[in-house]
């Protein structure tokens, strides 16, 4: 698209929304209310509260109930996806949804109040999503969706999304220790106050040591610092925030399955919990600047929000060991270093059209990386060889509209219209002629439609076109720069953007009384997959795929005191030549007790199950399950202190957390194909004391 053109789109955009009268997901102005119940502060997923089976929020409450093993876990609480990690913790986590293995975070949008977290064009992986920086003391709410139906989701929201957003103000100042086996270490304290009429400033910090099961020590030091003001109301108000993060960790990548069987390696015992490179590891860093104001009128509801971040990172890896480089080894380092900036501005209208009652909604949403990456050879963490340098700006631009319309009592429709247009340019610092410029531009359609309620029971259904972009340098390259043969190193590009396309069939009953039911029939078809190759450290591009699947989703509360939730989800996945999808995995659940507030006690236990999934696209090897129960138990000492006791894996099982298969040589023997293996830890139990002041 030419710059003429990219300027165009606005005005089209913007035109198109007002001819439609477009409208937000909530009930149209003027119809009947619905009841809301919400259970026990977890959750306001009553029917009358959203445009999908698998939409929901998860409130706060809830997610300090239950414990968390690493930052990134606190997304488990959306039903269906599990968050795993198959290095060290200072890495983004792997995420497991709707027959995708979303590696690092790719078609799983994710944002930290309204600073989306993945990262297009990263050193390691297509929309790299690293929450570690994300404190949960602070997570007011999680607002999820799941599907390519919502016109506000843009780039790497296919699959769904998650929007945390931070408290404003907290109920008193807090601080906790947390102290763990295998030096696991943790502080972390807040406040709010208020600083002028009706502004509150409110600041927080969190220091942590970890070194985890792991033979060779994992040493993760996090340090993670926030500041906010926030003014005024919900209907007129305003916030700018500061987050600042560093970790630096030693990794254990993921281990051949053959040399844990064997017990032993070059003349040692060799585990589940050794690694084959002590020097793998990594340090990164996030700074971000973010603003909002928000205001209503008697039209509506304007907001406008703007960030700036700068993003470091340097991760040395290692999954194939001495196969391509016997002598000095397979490790090999990459570096993302970023300046990023973004913007965004909605307007809300209530309204009628064509008699009906409906409520329309218009935003434009942009971004800007200027990133400075880079792909080496290295021994020791220590560069002896360039495969890459690249300096890459890329920016995307997404208007959209929809409209809300109430057709009747018991029927609503949603209908909307997405543009993004990308634009790439790549500067090869060392293979030039991988350099260039692409742009892309997609058009997509997005329809919901809402019958009820009706005996406290909704239907829904839903169909939209998503997409996700692919690596910058992708659409630019022509030659492979490891290969130096010039009649076999010739490369296909990739388009910018590409396209999926998805519908679902759902419904939400409270028909029997404190109980919230959901049961979602899904659909996902993608023009091109995006496959993790372990030995590039990287996704690439692969041929188009198609899933589908069932979720049923509940949420009971038969004691006012006892919530118990139960997330079943199955799914079916091939690519278009009707081979398997590696890694994606057949069948997902999770079943939680919680007690709040029996006396001074609480608890809550959880059982997570982790299904079986081709490894192999013809399916001759598979991945084992993984089945997990966590617990807590907690206990408050008058109104100011709470002790709470976190067991993590309590049964002790023998299960991991990613699996893959390929090629590997560890030095000195041959090199074969293997089951590659990261392992869940083992039992471990910490101790968190808490005092609000």
């Amino acid at each position: 698209m030419t710059r003429p053109a990219s300027a165009a789109l606005a005005p089209v955009a913007l035109a198109a929304a007002l001819a439609c009268a477009p409208a937000s997901a909530q009930t149209a102005p003027g119809t009947e209310p619905v009841e809301r119940i919400t259970i026990r502060g977890h959750y306001d997923n009553a029917v009358g509260t959203s445009d999908a089976a698998s939409q929901g929020v998860i409130e706060s409450a809830l997610l300090k109930s239950r414990p968390a093993l690493r930052p990134g876990e606190v997304l488990e609480f959306v039903p269906g996806l599990i968050v795993t990690q198959h290095a060290g913790d200072g890495k983004a986590n792997q995420y497991f949804l709707r027959g995708f293995n979303l590696d690092h975070g790719t078609d799983f949008a994710t944002s930290v109040d309204g600073i989306p977290v993945n990262m297009p064009t990263h050193a390691h992986g297509q929309g790299y999503t690293d929450l570690n920086f994300l404190l949960p003391e602070l997570v007011q709410r999680i607002d999820y969706r799941k599907g390519p139906y919502f016109a506000q989701s843009g780039d790497f929201s296919s699959a769904g999304g998650a929007d945390i957003v931070y408290q404003r103000r907290l109920d008193a100042p807090f601080a906790a220790l947390t102290l763990g086996g295998n030096g696991y270490r943790r502080g972390v304290a807040g406040a709010s106050t208020d600083v002028a009429p009706g502004v509150t400033l409110l600041g927080a910090a969190e220091l942590m040591h970890n070194d985890g099961p792991w033979t060779v020590p994992e040493r993760l030091r996090r340090t993670n610092l926030v500041a906010s003001l926030a003014g005024g109301s919900s209907a007129q108000g305003w916030s700018a925030r500061v987050l600042a993060y560093r970790a630096r960790w030693d990794s254990t990548d993921q281990v051949p399955q053959r040399l844990i069987d064997a017990g032993s390696y070059d003349g040692r015992p060799f585990g589940r919990f050794d690694s084959l490179d002590p020097t793998a590891g990594g340090d990164t860093q996030r700074t971000s600047l973010a603003a909002e104001w928000h205001g209503e009128d008697t039209l509506g509801r304007l907001r406008v929000a703007g960030y700036v971040q700068r993003y470091r990172l340097d991760l040395n890896s290692n999954f194939t060991y001495a196969l391509d480089n016997p002598v000095d080894g397979d490790q090999f380092k990459q570096r993302d270093e970023r300046t990023v900036a973004g913007w965004s501005a909605s307007r809300t209208l209530g309204h009628t059209l064509a008699g009906l009652d409906a409520r329309s909604e218009v935003g434009v949403q942009g971004r800007h990386d200027r990133i400075r990456l880079g792909l080496y050879d290295s021994v020791a963490r220590r560069i002896t060889a360039t495969t890459r340098e690249d300096k890459v700006q890329e920016t995307m631009l997404g208007l959209y509209a929809q409209t809300g319309l109430q057709f009747a009592p018991l029927l609503r429709g949603v209908f909307g219209l997405r543009a993004d247009h990308v634009r790439n340019r790549v500067q090869a610092l060392s293979h030039p002629e991988n350099g260039g410029r692409a742009s892309a531009t997609q058009w997509s359609p997005k329809l919901t439609l809402v019958a009820g309620p009706f005996a406290q029971t909704e239907l829904f259904f839903n169909a939209g076109r998503g997409l996700h972009s692919n690596d910058a340098r992708g659409t630019t390259i022509v030659r492979d720069p490891k290969n130096d043969d010039p009649l076999t190193n010739a490369v296909d590009r990739v388009p910018p953007l590409v396209a999926s396309r998805g519908a679902e069939l759902g419904l939400r009953t409270e028909a029997l009384p404190g109980l919230q039911s959901s049961l979602a029939l899904w659909t996902l078809r993608f023009d091109s997959e995006l496959v993790y190759v372990g030995d590039a450290g990287a996704t690439e591009a692969s041929a188009g795929s198609r899933r589908r699947g069932v979720e049923f989703n509940n949420r009971w509360t038969p004691r006012p005191w006892l919530l118990l939730d139960a997330d079943f989800a199955w799914t079916h996945a091939r690519f278009d030549n009707g081979d398997r999808i590696p890694n994606a995995v057949d069948r997902v659940a999770s079943v939680a007790a919680t007690v709040r507030e029996l006396g001074p006690w609480s608890a809550s236990v959880q059982w997570r199950y982790l299904g079986p999934g081709a490894l192999t696209e013809d399916n001759s090897v598979r991945a084992f399950s993984s089945l997990t129960t966590n617990l807590r138990v907690s206990r408050r000492f008058g109104s100011r202190a709470e002790l709470s006791l976190d067991v993590f894996n309590l049964l002790d099982r023998e299960v991991n957390d990613i699996q893959y298969y390929y090629a590997s040589q560890p030095p000195g023997l041959d090199a074969a194909d293997d089951r590659h293996v990261h392992p869940a830890e083992p039992r471990a139990a910490r101790l968190t004391l808490r005092v609000t002041l």
